[in-house]
């Protein structure tokens, strides 16, 4: 939903509603586009080799995986921080 029109939505119960059906969609899409920003950004892949389709896909699913750990990683600071007790 545009801004606009969410902005507009009535102060009922109905419109309230709808924007909660909204901030729903909108964290699970910032959830799944994480990854995809990762594999953009940090490991800049940006352009598509088509010479393969089954080279592209591992190469994909290698990104991912990558991807994954580094959001793991991210999520688990204080593991590493941690010195030898």
């Amino acid at each position: 939903m545009k801004r606009s029109v969410r902005k507009a939505l009535p102060a009922d119960e109905l419109g309230r509603l709808q924007d909660r059906f909204e901030r729903l969609k909108a964290s699970i899409r910032a959830k799944v586009e994480h990854p995809f920003h990762v594999i953009k950004n940090l490991f800049r892949h940006r352009k598509t080799r088509y010479r393969g389709l089954a080279k592209n896909e591992a190469q994909r699913l290698s990104l991912f995986g990558f991807a994954n750990l580094v959001l793991a990683n991210r999520r688990m600071p204080a593991i590493h921080s941690r010195g030898a007790s």
